[in-house]
């Protein structure tokens, strides 16, 4: 996701400011280090001189980190920002040798005067007070919108506080030896606070040129890896996280995750966790970092779940075959498990065909599960056809209400409701009453009343008992539907 305008328009103008407090301060002190001919100032007009290269640079860099991605730069192009906070630590490492050079110079071979004034010690306390005004703008934006450029250079305008500060120092020494006349070793205080600058650029360009690598060679940040994968193994149906890549480019973050979910779930359900892991992922990374932008790849991998069941293992072998299993019974025999199933194969198929289909099937099944020694299935081929039928229940009023009693006696009294009969299109309409005959291929769907707290195994026994209780008295009935339902809830009448 890309910043907003107002988030993009906010880092060009902290990156923009930057600039414009860089150009000041280097003209500064370049005029008062020429006239003082004070190394100290000279090395800060230096470091300043580069801080202008730098800000520059990081302006260019949040500009092109901005652009969406496009075919060129599928990832977009944040990394544009890491490759400028790099550049800028070679910079200042350049910097401070040179610095620390003309340092030794002084210190060995005593050259230079400095020529101790007001105005040193105002450019010194002018470019403290501008460097704490831009670094503390710098971080604020950012912090907000993730930017490490923008990060970079606070940083380094940070330091330039320090460095001041010790310049300043070396200049006092330097002018307190003159009017107090002190050790004249002392006048090289100011080639010593140089070397002091040094250092603390030095110390400032290593450390963020290891950010900068760490983030340009995908380094993971901190330990948010192993924090989202112990996120998501305490999510459901997540078997196994395998692994978790996490790098930065830019104010962007990329995470890849790979886990194992149980086989026997839908396609839609593998979605639904896509989505879960997808936001988890997300919700863990901002709370490592809230500003992050964040970009996740999942990638769900089956496996045979602890929970999976032997109906299950029928059922997902069963589609990996490309053929449909139900009416799955499982028994136990002197320890050992059965399973007979119905088997829906490809319609144009053969006996023999099928038959190898079974086979087949049944053999995966045997070597899944070490506890099963018998396999029987059932083949049939599925009707697609879409029947045409007749709705003649009003021609058959007493057979219906005859059906509902025997469904009562079953179910309990007032149970049956919402019976339909109806009969092939083309067939004449033969009213009769509850004998055999009135049954001649005829659909029976009756809806039932059951209490709602019993279990839903038993109820399927009583529905089974209320279908064999029918075609006892009716032998020719086709096909015959038992919906059974709980009482309705007086809250949800009309």
């Amino acid at each position: 996701m890309s910043l907003s305008k107002s988030a993009q328009r906010e880092k060009t103008m902290a990156a923009l400011s930057s600039v414009l407090a860089a150009v000041g301060l280097t003209g500064l002190k370049i005029l008062v280090a020429t006239l003082t001919g004070s190394l100290g100032i000279m090395a800060e007009a230096a470091h300043s001189g580069l801080d202008l290269v730098a800000a520059l640079l990081t302006f260019f860099a949040v500009r092109v980190a901005d652009r969406p991605a496009d075919a060129n730069h599928n990832y977009g192009h944040g990394k544009v920002e890491n490759l400028s906070a790099f550049l800028e630590a070679l910079l200042l490492l350049g910097t401070a040798g040179w610095v620390s050079y003309e340092a030794a110079r002084r210190l060995l071979y005593h050259e230079g005067h400095v020529d101790v004034s007001i105005w040193a010690f105002v450019v010194m306390l002018v470019s403290i007070v501008v460097d704490v005004t831009r670094s503390r703008v710098l971080l604020r934006v950012a912090k907000k919108l993730g930017s490490q450029a923008l990060e970079a250079d606070a940083l380094h305008f940070s330091t330039d506080i320090w460095s001041s500060v010790v310049v300043i120092f070396g200049l006092l020494v330097v002018y307190l030896t003159d009017l107090l006349h002190l050790p004249a070793w002392l006048v090289q205080a100011d080639a010593i606070a140089a070397f002091g600058v040094s250092g603390i650029v030095i110390w400032v360009s290593l450390r963020l040129a290891r950010e900068t690598i760490d983030a340009l060679m995908d380094h993971s940040p901190g330990g948010l890896a192993s924090q989202i994968q112990q996120r998501l193994t305490a999510l459901e149906n997540v078997v196994e996280v395998r692994r978790v890549r996490v790098r930065r480019a830019g104010n962007k973050c990329f995470a890849d995750v790979i886990i194992s979910a149980p086989r026997t779930l839908t396609f839609d359900q593998i979605h639904t966790l896509s989505d879960l892991i997808e936001n988890e992922t997300i919700a863990e990374a901002r709370s490592f970092s809230e500003t992050e932008d964040i970009d996740v790849v999942v990638h769900v991998e089956p496996v045979a779940s602890p929970r999976e069941t032997v109906t299950d293992q029928i059922h997902y072998l069963a589609e990996h075959h490309g053929v449909h299993a139900h009416h799955i019974h499982v028994r136990e025999v002197a320890g050992k498990l059965e399973a007979d199933f119905d088997l829906e194969v490809q319609a144009d198929m053969n006996l023999e065909q099928a038959h190898a289909v079974a086979t087949h099937l049944e053999q995966a099944i045997l070597q899944s599960n070490k506890r099963l020694r018998r396999v029987t299935t059932h083949l049939e081929a599925p009707d697609e056809n879409i029947v045409q039928r007749q709705d003649v229940t009003d021609h058959y009023g007493e057979m219906a209400a005859h059906m509902c009693r025997i469904a009562d006696g079953i179910a309990g009294v007032g149970s049956a409701h919402d019976i339909h009969l109806y009969r092939p299109s083309k067939q004449t309409v033969e009213a009769g009453g509850h004998g055999t005959n009135g049954a001649h291929e005829l659909d029976l769907v009756l809806h039932t009343i059951f209490d709602a707290n019993a279990p839903l195994s038993q109820v399927h026994v009583d529905a089974e008992k209320i279908k064999r209780s029918l075609r006892r008295s009716y032998p020719n009935l086709n096909t015959v539907i038992i919906h059974t339902e709980p009482p309705e809830n007086p809250f949800f009448r009309s």
